[in-house]
Order: C-alpha cells, then sequence, then structure tokens
C-alpha cells in the first residue's frame, strides 16, 4: 500500500482526479478525518471536505501504481 497526501481545491480537480482514479485496475481510498471514501466515487468524495488535505490510501505496489501516480502529481502535497 502507498499512502501520501493529496489537495482536491475546485470541482475540476476531483473530476480530473476519480477520473484518473478510474483507469485503475487497484482500490484507491481518500481519508478525511474519521471518514474514508472510495476515491472512484464523484459523491463520496463530495461528502467529505476537500479543501484540506487528504490522506490517499493506494492499494497496490509502486510498479503498479507509478502511472496513476505521474497523472495526479498536481494535487499530491510536497512535504
Amino acid at each position: 500500500m502507498q499512502q501520501l497526501k493529496v489537495k482536491l481545491l475546485t470541482i475540476n480537480d476531483i473530476k480530473d482526479f476519480v477520473t484518473e482514479a478510474n483507469y485503475c485496475d487497484f482500490d484507491i481510498d481518500l481519508v478525511s478525518g474519521r471518514y474514508t471514501v472510495d476515491a472512484k466515487s464523484l459523491m463520496g468524495i463530495f461528502s467529505i471536505v476537500p479543501a484540506e488535505s487528504l490522506d490517499c490510501n493506494i492499494y497496490a505496489e509502486i510498479t503498479e501504481c507509478s502511472k496513476f501516480l505521474e497523472k495526479i502529481n498536481r494535487f499530491i502535497v510536497k512535504e
């Protein structure tokens, strides 16, 4: 499992993130506090607070999700 933080500030950010997530064969969750939602679900993401950074849990090895990570690079919070 890969863990990182993402920030989705606009509706278009959310739409683009969900689109890229739906191309993946593995599961991806977004976590905000005690709430966990499927990152492939627009309605799920809208049900949490997207303005703050979210924990992103990717249930795949780094070799499997490297293409996805490249696509969502603009959303990843660099620490």
